[in-house]
């Protein structure tokens, strides 16, 4: 399901999870959408999902420009926030999975403090690969409601696939990076940046060396995408036209 627009997300997840109905969701921008045309993998755990947003405005400029109607993006950090409001609301535990000890913490301490009423099933480090099932079971135990998980992209979305038959939530989505900007190990863009689509930037200007390169890449490779694209959707209308 393709959910347009912040509001709508989250209505549609709280209706889901209030009627006990299993649901994975995911963001995707440039990265992503670029490695999924190599990544078999990945691009089977995206598909699998049962609610897809737009993160990076890359993507929804793209689809704007392929003439898709895309009303904006929805950005992780953003619906991260807007569903821990939502389940204080209606009392729905959390389990937060992913990023080192020390940040998970940190960022489960600044949630609780915002948060009050809101119950932390259980709280883990990303680092558990030598023991995937342990961390299933654990997050089945815990009653948690809602998972998120903080890891590196392709990881997280293979993980949440291979084990959302087993993990007892109803509802589980990848966050990436957001227990750092939560924990404020990692700044996030200013406002004005964020609208403007440059958020990019901002990431790039506080971690240069390890940024630019992904962005270099991910972005040509984006900007190619779009132009076969665009030529095949010009050729279908060519062929589709009567002649005169």
């Amino acid at each position: 399901m393709d959910v347009a627009s912040m509001t709508e997300t989250v209505e549609v997840i709280r209706n889901r999870i209030v009627a006990r109905q299993f649901t994975q969701h995911v963001v995707v921008n440039v990265a992503k959408l670029v490695h999924m045309q190599s990544d078999a993998q990945l691009a089977a755990s995206v598909k699998e999902c049962d609610i897809i947003n737009i993160d990076g405005m890359g993507v929804v400029w793209g689809a704007r420009a392929l003439g898709f109607q895309v009303a904006e993006r929805v950005a992780g950090v953003d619906l991260f926030d807007r569903l821990l409001e939502m389940a204080q609301a209606e009392g729905l535990p959390i389990f937060m999975l992913g990023g080192t000890d020390e940040v998970v913490k940190k960022a489960a301490g600044e949630v609780e403090e915002k948060y009050p009423r809101l119950h932390i099933a259980g709280v883990h480090h990303g680092y558990f690969w030598d023991d995937e099932q342990a961390i299933v079971d654990m997050i089945h135990a815990s009653g948690a409601r809602l998972l998120f998980v903080a890891i590196t992209s392709p990881k997280k979305e293979n993980f949440i696939n291979r084990y959302r038959a087993d993990l007892g939530v109803d509802f589980v989505m990848g966050v990436g990076g957001t227990f750092d900007v939560v924990a404020g190990k990692v700044r996030r863009a200013p406002r004005w940046m964020q609208r403007a689509g440059l958020e990019w930037l901002f990431r790039v200007l506080q971690e240069p060396r390890r940024m630019w390169r992904r962005y270099w890449t991910t972005n040509r490779q984006f900007a190619w995408m779009l132009m076969r694209a665009r030529m095949r959707r010009e050729g279908s209308k060519a062929v589709s036209t009567p002649a005169e």
